[in-house]
């Protein structure tokens, strides 16, 4: 069988085989570990996954290289040394003042990311040990994990204007074009500096991997690029039909309860209590702030579970009789989330489970799931409750919304059509050059 190109991924996350990259599983599934090797700057120490080597570049290491207190920015992990699971999540923080660093960096400011600009400017992370190590790889196609950090795409371009090799973008989230009013000079500055290095990507040879159809239309548009979407994938096998429980139908979401998706989860557990007092929403997330939460607890209609490993969502899933997927309404949370399209989708139309959607209808998820006809969409509280009792008392609904999720989880979801997909992209961009 004819072998993979070598890819050279440049991203934040280290790829490998949790929740966290998920994403990448619908590109890379099949690819020969030697194959691939990932430049990341995440503190956590990897784990197993598909990548053969890593390269870890953290911004503590970085300003002390800069300081000249070590040699060395990087770290090389070898995927056969590593553990099968996440060892800690601890921070690699050796100091007060690098704490209070990374404490600042946690805040998503334009000065934060000016200063991480001016950390990585230098290009001390390009040492001997790197070079050597892209070097004994020889890689044939750079791709960026987008982000909206200076120095992803800066090492990502770096490396394909030395070695001139194409660029493959994989785009999940609107970085370019989401603009918001600022008091704050710096942002305007960040703004600026971050489009420029954008279009500089964008005119070097390459392509571009979506994750959906109006994330895609827009960047092509802008760009003069042919990417494609490929969208998400899931494990999840899918169970037969079977009538919603109105007696005791279990109800649950599962996933990230930021960006008012909490509120509008809290509205779904006081329509559900309306309905029948006994009708409870379970919901599953791993935050861990309280202002967050304190939303959902002790909410009628709510019962709050806290966290739980993907393995479990996978079950909790399955066994649902109604998956809801939730956004929030605000107009700064629509602008963060206009083109998001999570794991939730692809992980619920796959499993079999009635979905109910709820957010505005300019949320990239909630538009996305409206467009394949497989759910109840609601994006009107005053309608909530009428949309929910819909659905749990009409089986005809429910038996066409199960064929029509059939449809398109094949359609859209199907692992092995959306991995022939991206190879097929990838070998047509390392021909090209």
């Amino acid at each position: 069988m004819e072998k993979h190109g070598r890819i050279l991924i440049v991203g934040t996350i280290p790829y490998n085989k949790n929740t966290s990259s998920r994403a990448f599983d619908a590109y890379f599934h099949n690819w020969e570990k030697e194959n691939i090797r990932q430049i990341f700057s995440n503190t956590k120490t990897p784990v197993k996954g598909h990548c053969g080597s890593l390269y870890q570049i953290t911004d503590q290491r970085l300003l002390k290289k800069r300081f000249g207190r070590i040699d060395e920015a990087g770290v090389i992990f070898d995927d056969k040394d590593l553990p099968d699971d996440w060892e800690n999540n601890d921070l690699e923080v050796g100091s007060s003042f690098v704490s209070y660093l990374y404490k600042l960096g946690s805040k998503d400011t334009p000065l934060k990311y000016l200063l991480r600009k001016w950390v990585w400017k230098k290009k001390y992370w390009y040492t001997k040990q790197l070079e050597s190590w892209v070097e004994e790889f020889k890689p044939e196609c750079v791709f960026i994990a987008f982000s909206d950090d200076f120095f992803i795409l800066e090492i990502a371009l770096f490396i394909a204007d030395k070695y001139n090799i194409p660029v493959m973008s994989c785009i999940g989230d609107d970085y370019y074009f989401n603009e918001k009013f600022s008091l704050s000079p710096f942002y305007y500055i960040y703004r600026s500096k971050y489009k420029k290095l954008v279009r500089r990507v964008f005119e070097h040879r390459g392509s571009a991997i979506y994750i959906g159809d109006k994330i895609r239309d827009k960047y092509n548009r802008e760009f003069g690029l042919d990417g494609e979407t490929v969208y998400l994938t899931s494990e999840i096998g899918r169970r037969p039909f079977k009538p919603i429980d109105r007696n005791n139908p279990r109800i649950t979401y599962c996933g990230n309860i930021r960006l008012g998706r909490n509120k509008s989860l809290a509205e779904i557990g006081r329509a559900l209590y309306e309905i029948n007092p006994d009708y409870r929403l379970e919901v599953y997330s791993a935050e861990t702030k309280n202002e967050y939460i304190k939303v959902l607890k002790g909410q009628r209609g709510i019962d709050y579970k806290g966290a739980i490993p993907y393995s479990e969502v996978e079950k909790v899933i399955y066994d649902s009789d109604i998956t809801v997927i939730a956004e929030g309404f605000s107009k700064s949370d629509v602008r963060i989330t206009r083109y998001s399209l999570s794991t939730k989708a692809a992980d619920a139309m796959a499993s079999g489970s009635q979905i109910i959607a709820y957010g505005s209808m300019d949320c990239g998820v909630i538009e996305y799931i409206a467009s394949t006809g497989c759910a109840v969409v609601c994006d009107s509280k005053s309608s909530l409750r009428e949309r929910i009792e819909e659905l749990i008392n009409d089986e005809k609904l429910q038996k066409r919304l199960y064929e029509q999720s059939e449809k398109m989880s094949l359609e859209h979801h199907d692992k092995d059509r959306n991995l022939a997909l991206s190879e097929t992209m990838f070998k047509k961009l390392i021909e090209e050059g």
